[in-house]
Formats: C-alpha cells, sequence, structure tokens
C-alpha cells in the first residue's frame, strides 16, 4: 500500500488511557503495571520546553519497552508544525497504536498529519493506516465542526473534549453543567461516526476525590462515553469497572441474547419488559466488551 493510500485504523475499545510524561523513565518504567487499557506517553503538556528534545530522543525505547509487555501506547504531540513533525519521526514506530492530536479545530490540519504519518510509516516499513489518530478537541470552534473532524481521516478513532484547555478558550468553569453540553457534542459527533468516545464532565486534573471520580465516570457512561483518560493510576480501576459491563448487566444481556434465539426474528417480552432488535443489540454488545460474545453489527465508519 503506498503512502497516499490509508486503510480505516482499527477503532479500539479502551475503557482507560493513562496519561505518562515522555520525559520520566521511572514512571514509564512502571507504566505497564497499573492496569492501563493503553498508556499515553506525553510530548506536550507534561513535558517542560527544554525537555522535550530529550523526551523525543527516549521515546522509540519507552515505545518498545512498553510494547513489549502488549500494553497499547497513544503518543500525544505538540500543536506547532515544528514540534509535531518532531514528534511524530520520534513516534511513528512499531508498537504505536494512535497519535493523539491536541487543540484541532480543522480537518485540513487533521489529513496532513494523515499524510506525514503515512510517510513515515511507508520509509519505517510499517503497515500504512494502521496508527490511529486521537483528536482533542479544546475550543469552542472546534464544536460546529466535529462532524467533519470525525470524517476528516480514515485515522480518526477516537475524539474527546481537553477540558482545562476548552474552559479557559470558552471563559466557562470545568466543574458544574458549562462543559455538559461539549462532552455530550463530542460523544454524539463519535456515535455517528462508529468512533471511540472518550472523557467524562470535569476536571482531569482533580484526582485527589476518587468517591466523586467515580460519581463523574457513572455519569459519563449514561452519556454515552466508553473510556477516558486520566493522570493517575489510582484511577485507573475506577474506569475499566465503571465503563465496563456490571455482573448483573451481563447476566441481563446473556438472558437477552438465549431468549432472542428462542424467539426467533420480532420482539419478545422479557422480565415485563419488550425486547426488541436495539436491546438485542446493545446486549450483544455488552457480551462482546466483556469477551463473551461478538456483536452482529457494527457502527458505520
Amino acid at each position: 500500500m503506498s503512502a497516499g493510500t490509508v486503510a480505516p485504523a482499527q477503532v479500539p475499545d479502551w475503557r482507560s488511557i493513562l496519561f505518562v510524561p515522555a520525559d520520566q523513565p521511572r514512571f514509564i518504567d512502571k507504566a505497564h503495571l497499573r492496569g492501563a487499557d493503553a498508556i499515553q506517553l506525553d510530548l506536550e503538556d507534561a513535558v517542560a520546553p527544554a525537555a522535550k528534545a530529550g523526551a523525543r530522543r527516549a521515546l522509540p525505547g519507552a515505545i518498545a519497552a512498553l510494547a513489549a509487555h502488549r500494553v497499547p501506547v497513544v503518543v500525544r504531540i505538540n500543536r506547532g508544525w515544528r514540534d509535531a513533525m518532531a514528534d511524530l519521526d520520534a513516534a511513528v514506530h512499531a508498537g504505536v497504536h494512535a497519535i493523539t492530536l491536541p487543540k484541532v479545530e480543522d480537518s485540513g490540519r487533521v489529513r496532513a498529519i494523515d499524510e506525514a504519518i503515512a510517510e513515515f510509516e511507508s520509509e519505517r516499513g510499517l503497515p500504512v493506516g494502521a496508527i490511529g489518530l486521537l483528536l482533542l478537541i479544546e475550543s469552542p470552534a472546534a464544536l460546529p465542526r466535529l462532524p467533519e473532524l470525525a470524517a476528516a481521516s480514515p485515522r480518526v478513532i477516537a475524539m474527546t473534549l481537553g477540558p482545562e484547555d476548552y474552559s479557559v478558550a470558552a471563559g466557562c468553569a470545568t466543574e458544574g453543567p458549562a462543559l455538559l453540553g461539549p462532552n455530550l457534542a463530542v460523544a454524539q459527533a463519535c456515535a455517528a461516526r462508529g468512533l471511540l468516545p472518550l472523557g467524562f464532565v470535569g476536571s482531569i486534573g482533580d484526582f485527589a476525590d476518587l468517591t466523586a471520580f467515580r460519581r463523574r465516570i457513572e455519569q459519563a457512561r449514561q452519556l454515552g462515553f466508553r473510556g477516558a483518560a486520566v493522570i493517575h493510576p489510582a484511577q485507573v480501576a475506577i474506569l475499566n469497572e465503571a465503563f465496563g459491563p456490571s455482573p448483573a448487566e451481563l447476566d441481563w444481556a446473556a438472558r437477552v441474547v438465549q431468549a432472542a434465539a428462542q424467539a426467533g426474528e420480532g420482539a419478545f417480552a422479557l422480565d415485563g419488559r419488550m425486547i426488541d432488535r436495539p436491546v438485542v443489540m446493545r446486549a450483544q454488545t455488552w457480551l462482546a466488551r466483556a469477551g463473551a460474545a461478538r456483536p452482529v453489527m457494527t457502527a458505520p465508519r
């Protein structure tokens, strides 16, 4: 496949993505022990400007170490073009599943990054198109363009709201209802395109109160999110539990699928509730996410 031809990247089912500064070997060395579905090595905000060059030099080794532990790796790059290209040069290696683009506002930038990744993939003998893109929405200017951004490249696998930068750009608080609308917009744009919706309503920097954090994640699941990125290892277990189906939900889903197989086509009743095709599909999806079955239908790309 040529560098100009990009196959769709595979949409993952990550419940938890743990941020790790790319210039902190002591955190990287232990990252695979944290239980996260993916590790995001951060070259942007978590790394001081003077340390970025050193972080880039160390990045291929960090990627290889995590890949040896079979941990999916995401790399967040910087916004500026010179930094972004230097970051991609360091990041596009075997073991990287996705690149996070910060402050995304227009589809042209997404396509340009797509092409740059394809060149690196082709030069290094990697499958062209295998590395996905995670779009970080950090300004109100991006909200009207969410459908366009989601469709900008076959590499786009997920979107999430960056609450801290967004709140600065919008002049609003990170807590309370101010970020509910933007988060919902991101989640719905992902659902329409079959992407992974990541996020929750609140500040990503507030990690001390785990009880409050659990409530945010339970709300996020109700809003349609399927995972989130966090900065502290103590938050990972909450993500994995809250974004996965509970034992009661899995039991219900198994009974729905079994009853559907016996009932054949059409609606049927179970536990005093009407069950039709969308409900059966949701039950199959829950079982699939728990590793018990495969869903019969996927969202359109």
